[in-house]
């Protein structure tokens, strides 16, 4: 029997080989596609939609890339339900609140519009399968990383979203890393509510009235680890470790300048580009059902999960990080 792991990526390259020959099919001029963002000013978001546009103009297809400005789960829902009105042939979704989308999700699947989920899952709605981080690894890692650099002690307070299943699950990978190194005490758990300020405010109180009881910061999310990397520097506060999150411009400056000790670089631009395919995949070899349980068939035609992976960024490699960037901007343009 072949380890789970292997299972993932044979299915995986099984998946991309049949999308492969699928992307020299004829496309209809009535393929329209969407994706709908948690927040359109994210850098985060702004690669996904890169990727998104990328796939999307190299078969040919109409696409469009969409969401609220700011942290708006409503708004988000608003965006979807315009794309569900506008007969979309496939929609991309990263969830912000997967009990809020869950009915807008559902009525698309219902109305026949396959919906695939990418960075943010909704595992109890009818989308066919989730691309995207496996987000538990992400924070055992961080957590892993985070004990070498207090050196198996200290007091950390955690950063994040509490009700978005992937930062639950990035939480419970920090903990479960954390449990082999009891003397490390996650001591307070902020909800930031997509608002960087939150983080901001809370890191200047700490720095004010805790420094001295906060030995660590993990950032759950993309937002809160530059904030809390600002108010250090400020205050010219050293010997605080900072795990941050996802690789915009800012976090990897202060990686270089020390104050970030890591962040966790997830793929958002490999999540919607491949995420495009495989709904153009889908219009062109429908299922015999949309709304079925695939996962719990062990012949089903889709997957429950495609991981696009993820790595560790600091001071080691953040400069090659920087160029590759740059060089994957060259070529798409």
């Amino acid at each position: 029997m072949l380890p789970a792991r292997k299972l993932l990526r044979s299915g995986a390259l099984a998946i991309l080989f049949g999308l492969t020959l699928s992307c020299g099919s004829i496309h209809d001029s009535d393929e329209y596609f969407v994706l709908v963002s948690a927040n359109l000013q994210l850098p985060y978001w702004k690669a996904a939609g890169a990727g998104f546009s990328k796939a999307a103009s190299q078969m040919k297809v109409r696409s469009d890339f969409t969401g609220p400005t700011n942290y708006d789960a409503k708004a988000e829902r608003d965006a979807l339900d315009q794309a569900i009105q506008k007969k979309a042939t496939g929609i991309l979704l990263a969830v912000t609140d997967p009990d809020l989308l869950k009915d807008g999700i559902d009525k698309a699947v219902a109305a026949g519009i396959p919906v695939v989920t990418i960075d943010s899952d909704a595992p109890s709605s009818k989308r066919l399968f989730f691309v995207g981080t496996n987000n538990y690894q992400a924070g055992f890692t961080g957590g892993l990383r985070l004990a070498q650099e207090l050196k198996g002690k200290g007091n950390v307070v955690a950063f994040t979203m509490p009700d978005q299943s992937n930062l639950q699950d990035r939480l419970r990978g920090y903990k479960d890393a954390l449990a082999k190194t009891p003397e490390i005490k996650i001591t307070r758990v902020v909800d930031i509510q997509g608002d960087p300020r939150i983080a901001f405010d809370t890191a200047t109180a700490i720095v004010g009235k805790e420094r001295d009881k906060v030995d660590g910061f993990i950032c759950l999310e993309a937002q809160s680890g530059k904030e809390i990397a600002g108010v250090l520097n400020s205050y010219h506060v050293t010997g605080k470790v900072v795990i941050a999150m996802d690789t915009d411009q800012e976090t990897l400056d202060w990686i270089q300048k020390g104050v970030i000790a890591a962040t966790i670089a997830q793929k958002p631009y490999t999540m919607a580009f491949v995420g495009m395919q495989m709904l153009d995949n889908l219009y062109h070899h429908k299922p015999p059902s949309l709304d079925a349980d695939w996962s719990k068939d062990s012949f089903s035609p889709i997957p429950s999960f495609v991981d696009t992976g993820s790595g560790m960024i600091d001071k080691s490699n953040v400069q090659s990080f920087i160029e590759a960037g740059k060089n994957l901007a060259s070529a798409t343009k």
